[in-house]
């Protein structure tokens, strides 16, 4: 090969590669700035091919991709000075390719620490004017519309625009919770001893109640029973007087004769009487006849 062909294979080498650096491709998820010399010549290009100047011009890029800041849980006071842990995160994205290199120096970690202290500064000043009842109940989503709108505000002219800001936990303090755990747990307690008191105090008047129906429904009923029985004498003594006008030596005779079923009814009872007592009136009288020889 001789030297003038070499020296337009070199000619040609030479001419690409300045060709080549002095096109670059912006894909449609960066952002990217022309630097000549050091300083920003261009910036914000969109998505595609581009051109620059060889060996004067370079370009550097940057993630416009949106970006997910999750923070470490922060304690922040309510109106009624009670801590509150708060567990949020950001979504933010690069939108202006110049002021994020040149306030932030291009660095995500800079963008996030900025981020981080904006957001903090906005939830401070939303939970200290609110109560505790409020941030937890109804005015989350209004915090963080607030917090967004606020922050966007203040980092606009960092080359960042803040998409969404989230709470994801919003607790007690752990030692309040603890407290308030305990008052609920007395609460508790002195609701169900009320309870357990108003239940035994019904109980006694419940058994109160029975046993004084017991004892009218046993008093009516040995009324009744009474009134039964003087009936039933009342009849007897009837039915005995109208034997005794009828026939009396046969009233006496029955008479008699009970009294004495119920003396030798057990044979253990024991009588010293003479034999011809009046008591053995007609036992006498049963004797059998006697019996009298045959002719």
């Amino acid at each position: 090969m001789s030297g003038k062909n070499m020296m337009w294979m070199i000619l040609v080498v030479i001419l690409v590669s300045l060709g080549a650096s002095a096109v670059y491709y912006v894909d449609e998820r960066e952002k990217a700035i022309v630097f000549q010399f050091g300083e920003i010549v261009r910036s914000n290009d969109e998505p595609g091919l581009h051109f620059k100047a060889p060996l004067i011009n370079n370009v550097q890029f940057f993630d416009a991709r949106v970006q997910t800041m999750d923070s470490d849980p922060e304690l922040y006071l309510t109106r009624e000075k009670k801590n509150l842990v708060v567990d949020s995160f950001v979504k933010w994205r690069i939108t202006n390719a110049a002021d994020y290199y040149t306030r932030l120096g291009g660095l995500a970690s800079n963008a996030r620490n900025r981020l981080a202290q904006r957001v903090n500064d906005a939830l401070r000043r939303e939970f200290g004017n609110r109560s505790v009842q409020q941030v937890i109940s109804g005015d989350r989503v209004e915090i963080m519309d607030v917090v967004r709108e606020t922050t966007n505000e203040e980092t606009a002219s960092l080359g960042v625009e803040v998409l969404d800001v989230r709470l994801k936990r919003v607790d007690l303090d752990p030692d309040i919770s603890e407290r308030v755990y305990q008052r609920m747990e007395a609460e508790r307690s002195r609701v169900a001893k009320d309870l357990r008191a108003r239940g035994a105090e019904a109980a006694e008047r419940i058994r109160a109640d029975a046993d004084r129906e017991r004892a009218i429904i046993l008093a009516e009923a040995e009324q009744k029973a009474q009134e039964v029985k003087g009936q039933g004498d009342a009849e007897a003594t009837a039915i005995y007087a109208d034997a005794f006008d009828r026939d009396r030596e046969f009233y006496r005779m029955y008479r008699s004769l009970n009294a004495y079923r119920n003396t030798f009814a057990t044979p253990d009872n024991l009588l010293v009487i003479e034999p011809d007592s009046e008591f053995f009136r007609y036992f006498n009288q049963a004797s059998p006849a006697p019996i009298e020889p045959a002719d």
